[in-house]
Parts: structure tokens; C-alpha cells; sequence
């Protein structure tokens, strides 16, 4: 054992785990989505996890960092998509998911510790009257904590944007310093935290919204064309008068990777998923008419959160079900116009035909209503994944490529500013390293 893994194993005892099997298994996250990623990351490994229980123990081990010039590379559950959690230069990987306290329920708003897991925050304000606003299709495992860092959006986005769009109230974070500075965080500087990968500074703690609770009904709409389901939703999407927390469209074949589903999904047919607020069925039939939908499947406001949720099938745990089924697939994250989008994934299907499968995700950004896409892409080498990311771009469909570890390439355009508090949090680099280039390109 080299001379500071014995000092950091007596700084906190036995919360510094040096076993080579968790080792190995708190080393990774969901990067393997990626056949790109999975080759390159797959042997990536830190020298010991640090499974702090305190902000006290979070200090400590940063300062401890600072002093030995050793990286540090926060991780929550590990759902991330984009090798976040994953150490690229060995060293210490802080494990948050021991801050997992709520600290607040208030009127609006939850306060929590970072590695809170967000089913237990959902739960817990459900039954005080409201709910979160946003969540990952992980909802169940992935941390408050790893969502704000490593997020983006996910059901409720529908309604109420993303992460950038006021759905993070104020952090708490610690530099990693020779003395870490604790920071309290809010307002536009919010921006240089949210999905940073935790390159800019450790959030231990989260203040975020919390809306009125809603008795969700779950539907399924079928659709003989792809067009058909995608104007229905666009509808569902801009009526105001329907709540809406879900507005899903999956292209024929990707409904055939929902195995649980499989009785109620019909074959050869596009599927709409929603949730929208219970008593909305006759308005949605209404809306469905025009495009030729079938209401195919219920799953009544009674049972919401109490079996398999249609939200189980949607964001990326639709790329999860087809993995299941086709272990060669992989996707893309692109954002089709509101207005133009069909005619863009005509353009895109005329390109590549089957090689490119539909999957859209209504949502708000900045205001603005058009759908998000997470596309099921057959994958067969990395230079043609590269070619269909280039032509969805030169189509006018801008693509957060899920390819690459790289804050700079990822496609979220705010690189900049976190490298300005980058400099000042982290002056010796080692938080997250290799996740963020130290200058501009």
C-alpha cells in the first residue's frame, strides 16, 4: 500500500474502501450505453473509494487531496450515461451516496442532502402534498446530487424545462483547496454547477422545487405512421388545458423492446406514452382522432408508483430495453425543431432508413416547446456513428453527443463558464480530471 492510501485509510477509517472488487465496482457507471465509451473506460479503475458519511468527512478528504495532489472524482448511484463517475487518473472516487439525509420539506421546495436518492424524495413530498418537478427514468437509484451534476432533464421536463430552467433553487459545494471553502450557490451562477461532473466543485447539499402533487393517469396511444404519433403528441404538448408530466413517442420497432408490455403494445404500430392528469381521457381521444389513435393501454391514477410505470420505458431506459433485446445498438441525444421536426426526420430516415429508430421526448427548454430525441442508432463501427451524428447536425439537429467524456464535446455549450470557476475551486486540477479541458479549443 503506497504511503498515502495508509494516510487516507487512517483519516477515515473504514470508509475507505481499497477492496479491489468495490474498487472495480464503484469505478463505474453506466458509460457501457456507449460501445465507444465502454472500450475506452472499461479499464478504468481508482485507487480507493472514500464513502464519506458527513460534509465534515467531504472536507477532509478534499483537503487531504489537495495536500497529496491526488484526483477526486465524485459519484452518486452511478446511472450516468458519460463515464462521470469514472476516475481517469486513479485516485480517490468520493462516494456521496452516505449524504442521504432530507433535510427540508418546506412549502415548494425540498432541501437535501446530495446523495438522496430521488424516489425517496418523491415519495416523501407525495405525501405531504407535492412532488418533485423533474426526474431521470432512474429516479428510483439516482441521487439528487448525481442528477443536478450529471443531468440534464426527464419526466416533468414536459411541463417544466430542464435543470437550467429554475428546477435547481441553491447548492452547496466545497472546492478542493488546501483549505476547501464551502459555497453557497444560487441564481445564474447555478449554471457552472449543473451537469459540471463535479470538475468545478463537490455539491454536498441541494435546495430544489417542489411542485403540487397530481393524480397521474398513464396512457397508451397507437398510431399506424410515426407522423401520425408525433403530430398527436405535438398536440398533447401545446394544449395547455391537458397537465402533462410524460409525452413519449417511440417509432415500431422500438415498442417490441418494452417485454412487460408486450400483451398491451400494439405490433407494427408507433406508441405515444403519456402521463397526463387523471380525467383527461376524453380530451386525449379527442386530440387523437385527427392522426387515427387508438387508446391501447391504462394504467389508472390509483395505481401510479405502485407497479411498472410507462416512465420505465421512456428517456434512456428506452436505449436500456432495446440493449436488453439488441446488444449492438446504441443512440444518440439530438433536438429537433418544434416546427420543422418532420420534415428533418424524414430527411434523416430517407438517409438511414432502419439504421436510425425515432424515439422523441416533448419537452420545454428556455420556454420554448419542440421534442428532444434520444434515437435507437444500429451501431456499427465508430466512424459511421460519427457520420450520422455529423449529418443529423447538418440537417439542423443539434446533437449532445453521449459518446464522449468530454463537458466540451457533450453539446451543453457551457464549458466556458465552468472553466472560469474551475480555475478558482480546483487550482491544482484535480477534481474530476480529463472531463473538462483546462482551455478552450
Amino acid at each position: 500500500m503506497s504511503t498515502w492510501l495508509g494516510e487516507m485509510e487512517s483519516l477515515i477509517g473504514e470508509r475507505f474502501i481499497t477492496s479491489e472488487a468495490e474498487r472495480e465496482k464503484l469505478s463505474k457507471d453506466y458509460f457501457w450505453y456507449s460501445p465507444v465509451l465502454d472500450r475506452k473506460l472499461k479499464d478504468k479503475v481508482a485507487d480507493g473509494i472514500a464513502a464519506v458519511k458527513s460534509e465534515e468527512d467531504v472536507r477532509a478528504v478534499l483537503a487531504f487531496a489537495y495536500k497529496n495532489n491526488v484526483p477526486v472524482t465524485a459519484r452518486g448511484a452511478g446511472t450516468g450515461n458519460y463515464g462521470q463517475a469514472v476516475p481517469l487518473e486513479k485516485g480517490i472516487v468520493l462516494d456521496l451516496s452516505g449524504l442521504d439525509t432530507i433535510l427540508e420539506i418546506g412549502d415548494g421546495y425540498a432541501r437535501v442532502q446530495a446523495g438522496v436518492k430521488l424516489g425517496t424524495i418523491e415519495k416523501t413530498a407525495r405525501a405531504q402534498g407535492q412532488e418533485l418537478r423533474i426526474y431521470p427514468s432512474t429516479y428510483m437509484v439516482a441521487t439528487a446530487g448525481g442528477f443536478v451534476c450529471g443531468g440534464s432533464g426527464g419526466i416533468g421536463s414536459i411541463t417544466w424545462g430542464t435543470l437550467w430552467d429554475g428546477n435547481v433553487l441553491e447548492a452547496t459545494v466545497y472546492t478542493l483547496e488546501d483549505q476547501p471553502r464551502k459555497l453557497v450557490i444560487s441564481g445564474e451562477e447555478l449554471a457552472r454547477y449543473i451537469h459540471n461532473y463535479g470538475t468545478t466543485g463537490v455539491v454536498t447539499e441541494l435546495k430544489i422545487p417542489l411542485a403540487p402533487r397530481q393524480d397521474w393517469l398513464q396512457t397508451v396511444y397507437h398510431f399506424d405512421t410515426l407522423e401520425q404519433a408525433a403530430r398527436f403528441a405535438e398536440a398533447v404538448s401545446k394544449d395547455d388545458s391537458v397537465l402533462k408530466r410524460l409525452v413519449s413517442v417511440m417509432e415500431w420497432p422500438i415498442p417490441a423492446y418494452f417485454t412487460p408490455l408486450k400483451k398491451v403494445l400494439e405490433k407494427d404500430a408507433a406508441a405515444v406514452l403519456l402521463e397526463t392528469v387523471d380525467g383527461t381521457i376524453p380530451a386525449l381521444n379527442g386530440l387523437a382522432e385527427p392522426f387515427g389513435g387508438r387508446l391501447g393501454h391504462t394504467i389508472e391514477a390509483a395505481s401510479y408508483k405502485k407497479g411498472v410505470s410507462l416512465s420505465d420505458f421512456t428517456w434512456n431506459h428506452t436505449t436500456l430495453w432495446g440493449l436488453k433485446s439488441d446488444p449492438t445498438i446504441t443512440y444518440i441525444q439530438a433536438s429537433f425543431s418544434g416546427t420543422e421536426y418532420m420534415e428533418q426526420i424524414n430527411t434523416i430516415k430517407e438517409k438511414f432508413g432502419d439504421e436510425v429508430i425515432i424515439h422523441l421526448e416533448w419537452m420545454k427548454a428556455r420556454g420554448r416547446i419542440a421534442p428532444g430525441s434520444i434515437p435507437i442508432i444500429r451501431f456499427t463501427t465508430e466512424e459511421r456513428l460519427n457520420e450520422i451524428i455529423q449529418f443529423f447536425e447538418a440537417t439542423g439537429v443539434p446533437v449532445s453527443n453521449p459518446h464522449t467524456w468530454l463537458l466540451d464535446d457533450g453539446g451543453k455549450g457551457r464549458a466556458d463558464a465552468m472553466r472560469l470557476s474551475k480555475m478558482s475551486n480546483d487550482p491544482r486540477n484535480l477534481l474530476n480530471p480529463g472531463k473538462i479541458r483546462l482551455q478552450a479549443q
